[in-house]
């Protein structure tokens, strides 16, 4: 055990206790306090900056050389996850390192012909003294006998003197089980739970089983964020028992603050809470249902996934709803197309269409998804944090101060900006460097190949990472200092962007059909309600669609979670389409890297886009 030293952290004015020579990252994090870190702590990103205002630190390695400018240094910047406690220390997290409340999409569409949900009450037809397990009689109830939990036993054994008692019957685990058993007629009070387990943020449904009724919603940031943004940081944390068990911790601690937070609202108990229905990637899945995510990590791992939803009693994974309702997680394809992506689709509807579709959902992993009521094929590309925000030198994600829509004047070449929540920008969200890319090229400081051009106007500049172009002059923003698009920001979202195009491309052509066949677009989650399509388009990351359709199908995951949990032919819906879609893995395919090839120049050849292609 080393010297106990005392750590304070500002601007949230939290004290903690921790080992001395405990790395400042991991005591951040023991703090309970939210810090960028998309790489998961490696110094491979420069987000987790801190300024050391006072006491002994030891930088573990030199890589924060790579991220900060001679001056941060000179003022006391180092990487939270590079830097040693060695005495009691104060230590600021400036504004562009703190995770703020994120612009999150909530609204759905999702259609339910039948309310049938799986968690259904009954009045108790056999006295709740003579119930024996096999043995119990359920009025109006008209299916195979059910068998009952051990938790649910022993309530009816409680109730025995009672006249009405009322049980909940759950169809999830595969055959009929009574899970709870309640004093007097309880059928009009039945509650069930909808969950979009993201990356970043988590979002719940309170939703009364009775009648489809949403009660409340509510969202907040994945508390396993600080231990990296990325799937692949997650992973890699979770390869140890410990680390695996952390995040499982962290997810099921931010579901039951959503779960705390409704019920009070509401004026309910969690054991009123009797089934619940997830919408994650594949990843998020295996780490809430404490499944070791590793195999996930390689090309192989595709053919270990299973395409049966994953199931779980809530008290084993100790989510705070009753502890014998199930959790119900939709199917998931392959390792990073998961049950979030059958969501998308059960949501657009497209399966069930005799259009060809294409589904795009675009996050740090894009899913793309083309298909009719015939077939489905799908693919997931790695599309990087670009498009959040990420590995761009002053991205962010969509968060108060983010700058989220750009448009430069031609002739001055200044640029005008729109900010989330009104205030001074402190960075720029993923539609708004997509919007900045767009804007560059139509201006004429960045050309087809996605280099800065020089010598147009003054706001194109040399810098640390070669040319930069200023976005917003330091005077304007939060954080006292320009905020730029830097060569290696374009770079980085070219990249992103050609395997965005490259794989939608690569399954265009094993289909064999061409973008006038396309009818219908869907674009789901925060990408498709916020970025600007023409500017997408302009940009390249989508081909030209003349025929298609757009529709934005907002949280596609969370629609999902919703439809499965009011119906069990929703549920039905979910395992065929799992179990239909054809997952082509680009990782191994030869198409992509000739598609992708072709995807690297602005927008794209004259196949994909006609009006402005080359």
């Amino acid at each position: 055990m080393g010297k106990p030293v005392k750590v304070i952290l500002n601007p949230m004015n939290k004290v903690i206790e921790v080992e001395k020579g405990t790395i400042l990252l991991d005591a951040i994090r023991m703090a309970d306090v939210n810090i960028r870190c998309i790489c998961g702590g490696h110094g491979e990103c420069g987000t987790c900056k801190v300024i050391i205002e006072r006491g002994e630190v030891e930088d573990i390695s030199r890589k924060y050389e790579k991220w900060l400018s001679p001056e941060e240094i000179s003022r006391g910047y180092r990487l939270a996850c590079q830097t040693r406690i060695l005495s009691d220390c104060e230590v600021t997290i400036p504004v562009e390192s703190r995770v703020f409340s994120p612009k999150i999409l909530l609204n759905m569409e999702v259609i339910i012909d039948r309310i049938n949900p799986a968690s259904k009450k009954y009045l108790l037809e056999t006295p709740p003294s003579k119930v024996k397990y096999g043995q119990i009689g359920l009025k109006g109830y008209h299916g195979s006998k059910p068998k009952i939990s051990k938790g649910a036993y022993d309530k009816i054994l409680s109730l025995a003197e009672e006249s009405v008692v009322t049980a909940t019957l759950s169809l999830t685990g595969g055959e009929p089980e009574v899970i709870n058993a309640e004093s007097g007629d309880r059928r009009g009070s039945n509650y069930g739970l909808a969950i979009d387990l993201g990356t970043t943020t988590i979002v719940a449904l309170l939703v009364n089983l009775t009648d489809g009724k949403i009660l409340g919603k509510m969202s907040e940031l994945n508390s396993q964020i600080t231990y990296g943004e990325a799937l692949v940081s997650r992973i890699s944390y979770a390869s140890t028992e410990e680390g695996l068990k952390t995040l499982q911790r962290k997810a099921v601690e931010s579901i039951n603050d959503l779960i705390e937070k409704l019920t009070r609202q509401h004026k309910i108990g969690g054991d009123e809470i009797t089934d619940v229905c997830v919408g994650g990637n594949t990843v998020m899945n295996y780490l809430l249902a404490g499944i070791d995510p590793s195999p996930l990590a390689y090309v192989d791992g595709n053919k270990k996934v299973s395409r049966e939803p994953i199931i779980r009693k809530a008290g084993d994974l100790g989510i705070k709803v009753n502890p014998e309702a199930y959790v119900y997680c939709l199917p998931n394809v392959s390792r990073f197309l998961g049950g979030d992506a059958v969501g998308d689709v059960l949501a657009s509807g497209m399966h069930k269409s005799e259009d060809i579709s294409l589904l795009v959902d675009m996050g740090t992993n894009g899913e793309i998804i083309f298909g009719n009521n015939m077939w489905l094929i799908s693919c997931s590309c790695a599309s990087g944090p670009a498009f959040e925000g990420g590995g761009i030198k002053f991205g962010m994600r969509a968060m108060q101060g983010g700058i989220e829509h750009v448009k430069i004047d031609p002739e001055t070449f200044e640029a005008e900006v729109k900010v989330i929540g009104n205030t001074r920008p402190r960075g720029i969200c993923g539609s708004g460097i997509i919007d900045a890319a767009a804007e560059m090229f139509s201006a004429g400081i960045l050309d087809f190949t996605g280099k800065i051009v020089e010598g147009k106007t003054p706001l194109v500049r040399r810098g640390r990472d070669g040319l930069e172009y200023v976005l917003v002059p330091a005077e304007k923003t939060a954080i006292g200092r320009d905020i730029v698009i830097t060569q290696r920001d374009i770079d980085y979202l070219m990249d992103s962007k050609a395997a965005v195009c490259g794989a939608i491309i690569t399954l265009m052509r094993k289909l064999k059909i061409t973008i006038y066949d396309v009818k219908n677009i869907y674009l789901a989650g925060a990408f498709g309600a916020f970025t600007d399509l023409r500017n997408a388009t302009k940009f390249g990351i989508f081909p030209e669609f003349p025929n298609a359709k757009i529709h934005p199908i907002g949280n596609g995951s969370i629609a999902g979670a919703y439809a499965t949990l009011m119906s069990l032919e929703k549920r039905e819906e979910a395992r065929e389409i799992a179990e239909k879609m054809f997952y082509v893995d680009l990782l191994v395919d030869p198409m992509f890297n000739d598609a992708y090839s072709e995807s690297i120049y602005i927008p794209g050849s004259k196949e994909f886009f006609p009006s402005n292609g080359f």
